[in-house]
């Protein structure tokens, strides 16, 4: 296998892992009714402040019509709430519930206990050359 081979296929490989990983991890128990997919919107929505659709459509890159769908299955099963601005009564904010912010923390966790576990396995010239790398992939992802 030559080296463009083999960068494919831990690329994909890598991929499929986190997300089959961090499914297994966080798609438990009392979440078995939501996505993975769900998980990143509660975590778009985030626990500071309520956020406008549109905000949280740009942080999870879809349309504001993708995201509203998405919304109305997460404010049906009781993990996101809406609310109106008090500013502006033709803005509505998303705020997690408890539910939703139980499962922002256990995604939080995971992130991090994912880190932290990369990191122990590396000194630091390799997390220096690691992250470098993971920049460079990301750019190019962020292009395409």
């Amino acid at each position: 296998m030559n080296r463009e081979e083999l960068l494919n296929q831990l690329l994909v490989m890598t991929f499929n892992e986190i997300m089959d990983a961090e499914n297994r991890a966080l798609i438990t128990g009392a979440f078995k009714e939501i996505s993975i997919n769900d998980v990143h919107i509660i975590d778009a929505v985030g626990i500071a402040e309520p956020r406008n659709m549109s905000t949280v459509a740009k942080k999870m890159s879809v349309t504001v019509g993708t995201l509203t769908t998405a919304i109305n299955n997460l404010v049906k099963k009781g993990y996101v709430s809406r609310i109106r601005s008090a500013e502006d009564k033709r803005v509505v904010l998303l705020s997690l519930t408890e539910k939703g912010r139980k499962v922002y923390r256990r995604h939080a966790a995971y992130h991090r206990k994912m880190v932290q576990t990369v990191m122990e396995g590396l000194n630091g010239e390799e997390m220096d050359v690691l992250a470098r790398a993971l920049e460079k992939i990301r750019g190019y992802f962020q292009e395409v």
